[in-house]
């Protein structure tokens, strides 16, 4: 049995202009100017907490937890308008339902995103109940900490050798690395592909058709 894990944000949905706009909104709300869009999208990935102890600098003094409380607000309040709503990624959908037909593979998420994050993304695309383990930064360190794969694992039964994760990061191919699986990079995402490659993805793949053909050749080379 292979699982099969997918990173959400930047892999399977496009969230990047809801995620500028709450980061956004976030520091507004605290008078405080926001970094540029690019950084912004370089933390994607990072439970949020990690995310803005990030963009502070390390600063011991940022207050991370207030600035999280007022993203969570802002991101609810964008994802509550039908108009905001990220959308899957080109070919994201067929090849989860091709997947989720397939007697030898058990799909699951591996994100930074709350729960209730997930819970509402499941909705918004009738992706529910097609997930067998759905492991979220409110249950986990942030990434690159390999604990959601673990979890992942344990709570489905597969081996690391037979676990793959598709993810957007760097955090999700080290967290991926470090769990034993095997990382493959989602260069439509928001990290570079050349970074994803440098931090351990045994492909990076320039559109989602080619998840599958990777994963058949991954099969092969362990028969």
């Amino acid at each position: 049995m292979k699982l099969i894990l997918f990173d959400v944000d930047g892999t399977l949905i496009d969230s990047q202009h809801v995620i500028v706009r709450a980061m956004t909104m976030a520091y507004a709300a605290h008078d405080r100017p926001a970094p540029p869009r690019e950084t912004i999208l370089s933390v994607v990935g990072l439970s949020l907490p990690q995310a803005f102890a990030v963009l502070s600098g390390a600063d011991p003094e940022f207050p991370a937890t207030s600035f999280a409380d007022a993203y969570k607000q802002a991101f609810f309040q964008l994802n509550s308008d039908p108009g905001q709503g990220a959308p899957l990624f080109p070919g994201a959908r067929e090849v989860i339902e091709a997947l989720s037909q397939r007697s030898d593979v058990v799909l699951g998420l591996a994100t930074g995103k709350s729960r209730r994050g997930v819970d509402r993304m499941l909705d918004l695309h009738r992706l529910e109940g097609v997930f067998a383990t759905v492991q979220t930064a409110d249950d986990h360190p942030s990434k690159p900490a390999p604990d959601m794969v673990f979890a992942a694992m344990a709570e489905t039964g597969a081996s690391a050798a037979a676990t793959v994760l598709l993810g957007d990061t760097t955090f999700d191919m080290e967290m991926t690395r470090a769990a034993g699986a095997v990382p493959i990079g989602a260069g439509w995402g928001y990290h570079p592909a050349d970074e994803l490659s440098a931090a351990g993805a045994h492909i990076v793949l320039d559109e989602f058709a080619g998840f599958l053909p990777a994963i058949e050749r991954l099969g092969e080379a362990t028969t």
